[in-house]
């Protein structure tokens, strides 16, 4: 299904993103990243917040001895950041960590199963690892997608999210 190789290249998709998620939203209100924009997750701030959440629940799972989980619900995880300097830095530090568990991502550690309790289904699931990985990475896009949307609506600029326009590693 996958490779080490795209794991890597999403990391440092992720992480691009949220570096000008973070550029374009520095020194915005926090009035206005609370905004009840209507979304899922209501606000850009709640959004990103659980983007945060999700993404440590399943590095958590990939990387347990690394990442720890992040001790709260999924209703709970709009409220992980109370402000966006929380959310900055501790993105920052996650997709540091995101980006070194890709790296270190070997393609015998793509196969097999993941089996862990799910809180949002309330019984325990098992799917392929591969499967699992893209899906951080796809719900991470998903709601980022969500978060360019309540920027602009909110008549802020919102960053360039497509992946063919990321810069090449040796252009970084």
């Amino acid at each position: 299904m996958i490779d080490p190789d795209y794991a890597r290249r999403m990391a440092r998709y992720n992480a691009w993103q949220n570096r000008q998620m973070a550029e374009a939203l520095d020194g915005v209100a926090l009035e206005v990243l609370r905004e009840d924009h209507g979304a899922f997750f209501g606000s850009i701030l709640g959004t990103l917040s659980h983007v945060l959440w999700a993404d440590r629940v399943w590095m958590h799972r990939f990387a347990p001895d690394r990442v720890a989980a992040p001790g709260r619900s999924i209703a709970e995880s709009p409220d992980l950041c109370p402000t966006f300097g929380v959310w900055d830095a501790d993105r920052f530090a996650l997709d540091g960590q995101i980006g070194l568990w890709a790296e270190r991502l070997h393609a015998v550690d793509l196969t097999g199963d993941l089996t862990w309790y799910s809180g949002a289904l309330g019984r325990e699931v098992c799917k392929p690892v591969a499967l699992c990985v893209v899906h951080m990475f796809n719900h991470q896009t998903h709601h980022r997608g969500q978060v360019h949307a309540m920027m602009t609506r909110a008549g802020l600029a919102a960053p360039v999210t497509d992946l063919f326009a990321m810069p090449e590693e040796d252009a970084e």
